[in-house]
């Protein structure tokens, strides 16, 4: 296995990573900067008030997006498995 075989595995993981985090943490950022305008607005500052909408809708995101989500990682780990032979043999 040469360091370039190494690498395109290591960026194919993190491609990976950082789509499968997207979804979770794009929602929770929009909700939690619509809440955060929303109490700027009113002058409310409760600061429990921003977490459960965030934590609804990072739930309600892995709810949409977990199929898909799941349907990434097992084809990456199947790609993983079918690149074995080729690593080993140089």
């Amino acid at each position: 296995m040469d360091t370039n075989a190494v690498l395109d595995i290591a960026l194919d993981s993190l491609v990976l990573a950082a789509k499968l985090a997207a979804p979770v943490l794009v929602s929770a950022l929009v909700v939690g900067f619509t809440v955060s305008l929303v109490q700027s607005v009113t002058q409310i500052q409760e600061i429990t008030l921003s977490f459960v909408p965030k934590a609804l809708a990072a739930a309600s995101a892995l709810l949409v997006c977990g199929h898909w989500m799941i349907t990434e990682l097992v084809t990456f780990t199947h790609e993983l498995y079918a690149r074995i032979p080729a690593l080993l043999a140089g």
